[in-house]
């Protein structure tokens, strides 16, 4: 069974109840919406390939894709040739007659659908950038140009190129455990990043008229065919990325002579490409404590001033990897320090840059990557491949596996020529570099279908980021994970829920990368505690490494692992676009009412004089009244009030004592103080409810109630404290812990938050003056003339 789409799923859930289960399960008799119904009628259906637990079944498979590829980078036209040898290997019970591959370099090509469905926003203005870009798309040359594709036996295949997809027509089907093996030589034009937005391409440096080129998405790649989508075919429209199939990758690398090579795999001849100096930093960086210098600042400084027109191949293999990317440049600098896995295997972390990206990227990118590997490794498995790769370029942040692409660099003064870094650029590298590497984890080995669920590796990878952000240093600025930096969106009107095609998405940033990350940590931190939530999210790390697991994998392996049905949060996070807002409503003290007239009576007297005194009371509290001028009007209840208490109420008290039990009794004489709270959830979305109580004597508990307390009601409900001191103050979520979206109405009595008022002078509201602009330009005229 497959996932419904989006919409539909939508319009299903706000019915309550799929169309299937209406007739099977109806509320007539009012309106009811039960955030707590179980999910088993959304999700598909437990099989032999995915497990009710959300574990691989016993029958689960999963295709195979080996690639042998020669590429050479032509540097002056900015152009990729290549030739490719897929072996595709069917691990499916199903017979395939063709098969669907990826053409992602498509999307650059002027007739592309990506081209086609950019719309503008209607605003009377565009960005230079982006009337550059359609021009580029326009009058360009890219995309994917194939000079051939044959069958092993060197015959042409029939094959059909759909936009960013291509299908191969097979002379012979490919049975279940058998091969098929392909080639197809084809060229590119490379794109310029900067104008392009791409995950890839050149960035060219006037300075010294060099280029670093990020090479990714460059080769046709195997689209996955599973069990529960079939061929994955969706178009690459840019915004939502990928998903691939594992193989082994035999990759040989042309380029200019001069260029230094960063890639996914390890490299096999570095004697044909390396000095013997490099070549022993290279062994020596494997057991150092801290980056050692492969080509150094001034060695990159020297290919800079080359332009050598002879080639050198660089050969690297990959094994068990889904994808391929690279980078080259003459301007490169290279470190590299080891890192020993909590499994004992020795990994590279290394960093390439040029001069420009220093000295911040040889303080930080290394040591990012490493300590990645370290809470990463800790909270899932330990990070598996041999390398582990940071490039410099133009391309913000963009991870394949082994090897990342990050951005940030220092600025240069133009004046000064003085290179500096603000606090605020060195953390984004840091960051940059922890999310990017983490990558490897979710969705490079937990290969989960990038393209229909951003949230599934972007949230994921959030979620971890923000773990190593926190532990990187004390105060550690993050931007996504605390939940009360999640509010504001949270309670916007311009959002879709997590469970959106990637594509279909709003706010993308927030929804498929901030939300999930911070609905992960509130889980951790709030309702399962670190200890349960730990152990649930490695074990679904384990259970889906190197395989394909959909959504409904992650939910159920999170309570089977957990023991907690979840399932609540799952849908008001994760399926709705609810928000947190629950606030105190009212609150009662009581103390328990002993029945004895002799205490209740003077305490009820005492209740009456707190009362308001009426106004007319008080403007008529000097008057004579009619008993003060005749005092024959006065009696017995003038000089008894209501409150006295009687014999008669003596009696009655004492015969109903005797017929209590001793523990009713002594629940009478309880001198507990009992306070009644009401709690309104005006957001829709439930969650524990975490209350910080202040008693009369300064102290303070924490009370923690579990969401469940919704389950019959929603929209409200009330709970008796108990105490030995009498309650004075009311918090609720004390420490922003459940990314509740108003704090005003979270305490008891009411508390006024503190905020700043800020001034600003009011600008004049005259308009242009053209006569003092034109005299302004006349002085500088008459100056040059004298000059």
């Amino acid at each position: 069974m497959r996932f419904v789409s989006s919409a539909l799923f939508l319009l299903i859930f706000c019915m309550v109840v799929t169309s299937a289960d209406a007739q099977a399960v109806r509320q007539t008799k009012v309106p009811w919406d039960d955030k707590f119904r179980q999910l088993d009628e959304v999700w598909p259906t437990a099989n032999t390939y995915r497990a009710a637990s959300g574990a691989p079944g016993h029958a689960y498979w999963q295709q195979r894709a080996d690639y042998k590829i020669a590429v050479e980078l032509d540097e002056e036209d900015r152009e990729l040739t290549g030739q490719v040898t897929i072996t595709y290997t069917n691990g499916s019970p199903d017979t395939l007659r063709y098969l669907w591959l990826n053409m992602d370099q498509n999307r650059f090509a002027g007739d592309s659908m990506y081209v086609a469905q950019r719309k503008s926003d209607g605003d009377k203005k565009e960005s230079y950038g982006t009337l550059k870009a359609e021009y580029e798309h326009r009058d360009g040359d890219f995309g994917f140009k194939l000079d051939d594709v044959v069958d092993a036996s060197g015959n042409d295949l029939p094959h059909t190129v759909v936009d960013t997809l291509m299908r191969i027509d097979l002379a012979t089907p490919v049975g279940p455990s058998e091969q098929t093996t392909f080639s197809i030589s084809w060229s590119h034009n490379i794109t310029e990043t900067e104008t392009f937005f791409g995950r890839g391409g050149y960035e060219h440096f006037e300075e010294d008229g060099n280029d670093i080129f990020q090479i990714s998405q460059w080769y046709p790649r195997m689209a996955v065919y599973s069990d529960d989508e079939g061929w994955h075919q969706k178009n690459f429209m840019g915004r939502s990325e990928f998903t691939l199939e594992f193989g082994d990758f035999d990759v040989e690398i042309t380029v200019p002579e001069d260029h230094i090579v960063a890639s996914t795999g390890v490299l096999q001849n570095p004697s044909d490409v390396l000095t013997y100096t490099q070549r022993e930093r290279l062994e020596d960086a494997a057991d150092a404590k801290s980056p050692v210098m492969i080509v150094t600042e001034s060695e990159a400084i020297l290919n800079e001033a080359g332009g050598s027109n002879r080639k050198k191949t660089w050969h690297f293999k990959a094994e068990n990897v889904r994808d391929f990317a690279w980078a080259s440049s003459r301007k490169f600098q290279w470190d590299a320090q080891g890192y020993e896995t909590r499994d004992d295997r020795k990994v590279l972390a290394m960093s390439y840059f040029p001069r420009e990206a220093n000295p911040l990227w040889g303080l930080y990118s290394t040591a990012s990557l490493i300590h990645s590997m370290d809470v990463f490794g800790k909270a899932t498995f330990p990070y598996p491949y041999p390398v582990l790769i940071s490039v410099n370029g133009k391309v913000g942040g963009m991870e394949y596996p082994m090897l990342a692409f990050n951005g940030p660099r220092p600025k240069k003064d133009e004046k000064t020529g003085e290179i500096t870094y603000s606090r605020a650029t060195k953390n984004a590298l840091i960051s940059v570099v922890i999310h990017e590497a983490g990558h490897n984890w979710f969705p490079m080995i937990v290969n989960s279908d990038e393209r229909r669920w951003t949230w599934m590796d972007e949230g994921l990878n959030t979620y971890l980021q923000f773990l190593a952000e926190q532990l990187w240093e004390d105060g550690f600025p993050s931007r996504r994970g605390e939940p009360r930096d999640i509010t504001d969106f949270m309670k916007s009107m311009d959002q879709v829920p997590i469970m959106t095609d990637g594509e279909s998405l709003k706010n993308t940033g927030e929804n498929a990368y901030a939300k999930p990350a911070t609905a992960l940590v509130i889980l951790r931190e709030t309702i399962l505690g670190r200890e349960l939530f730990d152990f649930a999210f490695a074990e679904y790390a384990r259970r889906w490494m190197f395989k394909h697991p959909s959504p409904s994998d992650f939910f159920r392996t999170m309570e089977d692992a957990s023991g907690v049905d979840l399932d609540w949060f799952w849908h008001g996070w994760f399926y709705t676009t609810d928000h947190v807002d629950i606030a105190v409503d009212e609150v009662t003290k009581y103390r328990i009412d002993t029945q004895d007239p002799d205490t209740e009576m003077p305490w009820k007297r005492g209740q009456a004089a707190k009362d308001p005194i009426s106004l007319t009371q008080q403007r008529n509290e000097d008057l004579r009244k009619a008993v003060d001028d005749d005092r024959k009007l006065r009696d017995f209840y003038n000089e008894n009030d209501r409150y006295t208490a009687s014999n008669a109420d003596r009696n009655k008290y004492n015969s109903a004592v005797k017929q209590l039990d001793d523990w009713e009794s002594e629940l009478l004489q309880n001198e507990d103080y009992f306070t009644m709270v009401g709690f309104k959830n005006l957001g829709g979305l439930v969650m524990p409810v975490i209350l910080e109580v202040t008693y009369d004597n300064g102290e303070t508990d924490e009370v923690r109630i579990p969401a469940e307390i919704w389950r019959h009601d929603p929209k409200k409900f009330s709970k008796l404290l108990v105490t030995d001191r009498e309650v004075m103050g009311i918090a609720l979520d004390p420490h922003l812990e459940t990314a509740d979206t108003d704090l005003n109405n979270n305490f008891w009595p009411s508390r006024a938050l503190e905020s700043r008022l800020e001034l600003f002078k009011r600008k004049g509201r005259s308009g242009r003056n053209l006569m003092k602009d034109i005299e302004v330009e006349l002085k500088g005229d008459n100056k040059d003339e004298d000059d």
